[in-house]
């Protein structure tokens, strides 16, 4: 269930963009300044103000992304500049960050503190200036984070790549065919064939992949919502079995509250009485298989399916005509702006 964690950045604080040494200290610092405890070197040639630097991570994308002419970045900041929120640059621990990746492309570029350098290159179509920043395509960069992660891992970035709607998965499988003899398209491949549209969150994608490959159960329906018989709305779960009647929901620490736990009392009461069975996992649960194959085939045992009382909501529009029909309004903005000159 999606709640407040949204798989799309809303808002992103006011950002410090790096600047060169202005001797006259109006556009930037004076050299002297420069050395002081107010401004930090970000790359080279370029510095912040500390008083107005941001925490935020995107603070970090821009500083690394700042200088480059021919480079680009890729891996999980391109995808979080664009808009997918779950690309955080931390490792699962929360708070290893993981270096911001910039491919060269040609350029002459060494890698310094938070920033890894790649000698990669691209075709022009696959780069884009987005807000300030040159950044792979969404395709391109997914597939470079890829390349650095554990199957599971890769398999919930496409997860969040979709579900930012930064690409589909029929998308991504089109890329790929394109980058025949790359490294790890393989590995690439095989995690595109598990990844599902339609999840929320890493996690759900971790518990779906226990609940297919380890509980050796049919691919669930993701946040689907499900009514009684009389219409009102029961629940949109995470994951639903809609033949064994088995619902699963993964709680995260924001369930931890009262009133939330009082919320999902009710909603796996108000199942219950539907006829389905309920399966809970929390963070730590993920790390043991064999518990939550067990509470899901207890879970199974429980179910009432004389008793059913249910009715599935509709099917959500499909990730690919909700791409299509943005390109469509992109490209027809473009051409009125073309029209319409500068």
């Amino acid at each position: 269930m999606l709640d407040h964690w949204q798989p799309k950045v809303t808002s992103v604080p006011r950002l410090t963009w790096p600047v060169p040494v202005d001797p006259s200290g109006r556009a930037g610092p004076t050299k002297a300044q420069a050395a002081g405890p107010f401004w930090r070197r970000s790359s080279p040639r370029l510095y912040v103000d500390l008083r107005l630097r941001s925490d935020a991570v995107e603070q970090r994308i821009l500083e690394a992304g700042r200088p480059l002419v021919a480079g680009y970045v890729t891996g999980w900041a391109a995808l979080r500049w664009a808009g997918a929120a779950f690309f955080d640059g931390l490792a699962p621990d929360g708070r290893t960050a993981h270096p911001v990746v910039l491919a060269a492309n040609g350029e002459r570029l060494r890698a310094w503190q938070g920033v890894e350098v790649v000698r990669d290159r691209a075709d022009p179509a696959e780069v884009q200036q987005r807000r300030g920043l040159r950044c792979a395509r969404p395709e391109h960069a997914l597939f470079d984070e890829l390349r650095r992660r554990t199957l599971p891992d890769a398999v919930a970035a496409i997860d969040m790549a979709t579900a930012a709607e930064l690409t589909s998965n029929r998308r991504f499988a089109s890329y790929l065919a394109g980058r025949a003899g790359a490294r790890r398209l393989n590995d690439a491949r095989r995690a595109l064939a598990l990844a599902r549209e339609g999840s929320a969150s890493p996690q759900e994608t971790r518990f779906r992949l226990i609940w297919e490959l380890a509980g050796r159960w049919d691919r669930p329906l993701l946040n689907r919502p499900i009514r009684d018989l009389s219409g009102r709305f029961i629940a949109k779960p995470d994951l639903f079995d809609p033949i064994r009647g088995v619902v699963g929901e993964y709680q995260g620490a924001d369930h931890r509250g009262r009133r939330r736990h009082a919320d999902d009392v009710r909603r796996a009461d108000a199942l219950r009485q539907a006829g389905l069975e309920y399966v809970e996992v929390v963070g730590s649960d993920l790390d043991d298989t064999g518990l939550v194959v067990a509470r899901m085939r207890a879970a199974a045992a429980r179910a009432r399916p004389q008793l059913w009382r249910w009715v599935l909501g509709p099917e959500p529009e499909s990730l690919d005509d909700v791409l299509d029909r943005r390109d469509a309004l992109d490209a027809l903005l473009d051409a009125s702006s073309d029209r319409s000159g500068p």
